[in-house]
């Protein structure tokens, strides 16, 4: 394609497609370590602008403590607790909620006598209620400019990076060997037209979606059919996907540039047969994805691998946070990597 054409296409994706603003995933394990750490450090540096030595300092922490913590907690469990509703609100209706239901929790807390083991008292009820909504606009604000600083701007670049990674000889290749079968074996030519097709308007459209698993191996294989063509028997693959959860969902093209690059590094280097190897599986918690390829130490001076893989790091960052991780090592003769990532499904 035309680097004008795919750079006009680029910059309407971002600016057409940017992402509403929503509420951060509060199931997200590093939603709620970071919840934690912005109330307590909050509370940390209020103890700290009220205090005249380090005993004061100790005495006003403890004390904010007692109201602090168990707010928090109490928060954390409604707000995980709600989370599935709460995500199917407008935005602006969600903070609402999450506000009034901060200001039930702080009640909840303050009228049982958590706090301190006094009696509260309207105005220290009063108090308790405007701190609560000035620590919990504090943190929603926090998420707001975090999902800002990721997107759109910064997660369309690395996401159109990667979609720009598609090798140009991959597509000159596919396309010869769509020549060569037009007269020997038209429908497998005809097949071929269609993989491709269905693999670019996958790289065209807007990937800061999530995808089910199925689709993806599905794309993946069509993928691997046009790879087929042009390496034959040099390039074998054995799929393990017998439990593979197919309704959970996934970043796009997540499997593509992975494959590629163990097809890049790892069969094309060598003239005899190469193996590559994709296992997933799943329970009710993760999804666990193994691709493995030959590994050729000569061949490794090359930066793409090293690019796709942090690529896919970062991704997986923006979609899961701290609940999916991917590393990558060498195995024998085999490169692998592994990724483990949140089972989530569509509502």
């Amino acid at each position: 394609m035309d680097n004008g054409v795919f750079n006009a296409t680029s910059v309407s994706s971002i600016n057409h497609n940017a992402r509403s603003d929503s509420l951060p995933d509060l199931r997200n394990l590093g939603v709620t370590v970071r919840v934690l750490l912005l109330g307590n450090g909050a509370g940390f540096a209020a103890a700290l602008l009220q205090s005249r030595g380090l005993a004061e300092f100790a005495q006003q922490f403890a004390d904010l403590a007692a109201v602090l913590e168990p707010v928090l907690l109490l928060s954390l469990v409604s707000l995980y607790a709600l989370s599935k509703w709460l995500s199917r609100l407008p935005y602006a209706g969600g903070i609402a909620v999450i506000l009034l239901l901060e200001l039930v929790c702080t009640t909840l807390v303050q009228s049982t006598g958590v706090a301190m083991g006094e009696v509260p008292t309207l105005a220290g009820l009063v108090r308790a209620w405007l701190l609560c909504l000035l620590l919990t606009a504090f943190i929603i604000a926090y998420f707001f400019w975090r999902d800002r600083a990721f997107s759109p701007a910064l997660a369309d670049a690395r996401l159109q990076a990667l979609q720009a990674r598609i090798r140009p000889h991959f597509l000159f290749n596919s396309i010869n060997a769509v020549l060569s079968l037009m007269r020997r074996d038209p429908r497998r030519a005809e097949t071929a037209l269609e993989d491709l097709a269905e693999l670019f308007r996958a790289l065209m459209q807007d990937n800061r979606r999530l995808t089910t698993l199925a689709d993806e191996v599905a794309l993946c294989r069509q993928y691997l059919n046009l790879e087929q063509l042009r390496l034959g028997e040099r390039l074998k693959i054995a799929w393990d996907v017998e439990t593979l959860p197919g309704d959970a969902l996934v970043p796009q093209l997540l499997l593509q540039p992975l494959v590629e690059n163990a097809i890049y590094h790892g069969i094309e280097p060598d003239a005899a047969p190469g193996i590559v190897e994709i296992r997933i599986s799943g329970d009710k918690d993760q999804v666990r994805i193994v691709l493995a390829n030959p590994y050729h130490p000569e061949y490794q001076h090359r930066a793409g691998n090293r690019m796709a893989l942090a690529n896919i790091r970062e991704r997986l960052a923006l979609h899961f946070d701290v609940e999916a991780n991917l590393s990558a090592e060498v195995v024998g003769e085999k490169f692998e990597i592994r990724i483990v990532l949140p089972y989530r499904k569509k509502e």
